[in-house]
């Protein structure tokens, strides 16, 4: 005779526990406490089995029906039930172990072990922190698209459509991540292509025209500031490097004696030690600025303290100062100014002129460089562009700019 729910509320419990059968092996198994526990009875592989279905009132008489043809089903199919819960708790608990912000934090972590500048670790740790509060805590395996279309759209209405396209991408790493290590099963941000609104390319702001190029080194020799900026301002133009590989610069990468400097592959954008070869007018402007800095680390350290280098916006700060707005030049312009004019130039090979700018090759063979792939192209290039840039500054004729 099959169960009913007035029959189940009415039941007490006994000295010892009884069972209460429904149909086709479901019964309610009534412990002396008083706890009423749906079980399901079945055989397989020769042996009976009992499959916990829940407890009697959380789960009704109609949710123990509904779970035993489940189980009887997966039986008909071959299955075990006993064996696909055990299956399924284990599932849960890994998912419950592996929510967005643990696989991202080892993620990341593994890009550390690889060699991962601090600049772009810094980055990194940000755009994990903007999906902490929606996507953090969930378990990885169970995240929708529209979930981090959310987290995205968010960004993208304060107008900032390169952060939200950043977003997508690393979200995408970190799920790659989970699905190479048995985690998740999809990428969901794939299915969020053309989501995004398409942000308007710029291109950093450089001189790249000879009269203005000189006009703009005259001003910088007149530059009335903080010292190590202004020497970070007069070096920037002979070097090239990248903003951050400037500003951070310690003297112990550098060997004036022998003319270069070794920059570090944790602090390279690519993750790969660069030589830069300084020319006689970059070691004479070293060795002055030698005199102001070089008992500490930094060749220029902060404003505040010299045990941080200067700030990111340093240099351009200081070229609003000298009147050149930020539609006009940057610090990351010097590096546009010199591959622009190098390249018109045609005295040196282009890919002499990207292994100098620190540029990525597409092919990865030419890719593979060291010191001595076009070294002594790159010194004696190093000098030319040095003295053509003396020959600039001395020439007149362009506009002259007001310091500030």
């Amino acid at each position: 005779m099959s169960l009913s729910d007035a029959a189940i509320r009415c039941v007490k419990s006994k000295n010892q526990e009884f069972k209460l059968f429904d149909e086709g092996g479901l019964y309610l198994l009534i412990k002396p406490s008083g706890s009423k526990l749906w079980r399901f009875k079945y055989r397989i592989h020769g042996k009976d089995r009992a499959l916990a279905l829940g407890s009697y009132p959380a789960t009704s008489l109609k949710a123990a029906r509904k779970a035993r043809d489940e189980a009887k089903e997966l039986l008909e199919k071959g299955g075990d039930p006993g064996t696909e819960k055990k299956r399924q708790a284990v599932a849960a608990s890994i998912a419950a172990a592996s929510t967005f912000n643990i696989v991202a934090e080892e993620y990341i972590q593994k890009l550390r072990d690889d060699g991962m500048a601090p600049a772009t670790e810094k980055k990194t740790l940000w755009l994990l922190k903007q999906f902490a509060d929606n996507l953090g805590p969930r378990p990885i395996s169970d995240i929708e698209p529209f979930e981090v279309l959310h987290v995205l759209r968010k960004v993208e209405k304060k107008g900032n459509l390169e952060t939200a396209h950043r977003l997508r991408s690393f979200a995408g790493r970190v799920f790659r991540y989970a699905i190479w290590t048995s985690r998740a099963k999809t990428d969901p941000t794939a299915m969020l292509a053309g989501a995004l609104r398409t942000p308007k390319v710029t291109n950093h702001a450089a001189i790249v025209e000879e009269k203005p190029l000189g006009g703009l080194l005259r001003a910088i020799d007149g530059f009335e500031g903080y010292k190590p900026i202004g020497y970070a301002l007069k070096l920037s133009p002979h070097v090239f490097v990248r903003p951050s590989e400037l500003r951070r610069a310690e003297w112990t990468e550098f060997n004036l004696e022998e003319a270069y400097w070794r920059i570090p592959a944790n602090r390279m954008k690519m993750g790969r030690e660069h030589w830069v070869p300084l020319s006689r007018q970059s070691v004479t402007l070293l060795r002055e600025l030698n005199e102001i800095t070089g008992n500490h680390a930094y060749l220029f350290p902060s404003i505040r303290t010299w045990q941080r280098p200067m700030s990111e916006n340093a240099v351009n700060v200081a070229l609003r100062r000298l009147g050149y707005g930020s539609d006009e030049m940057t610090g990351h312009g010097f590096r546009s100014t010199a591959s622009t004019l190098l390249n018109e130039s045609r005295l040196w090979q282009p890919d002499a002129i990207e292994v100098a700018l620190a540029h990525k090759d597409k092919n990865k063979v030419r890719g593979t460089y060291n010191r001595g792939r076009y070294w002594d192209e790159r010194v004696e290039m190093a000098q030319w562009w040095s003295d053509y840039l003396d020959q600039l500054k001395v020439s007149k004729g362009d506009r002259e700019r007001r310091v500030a």
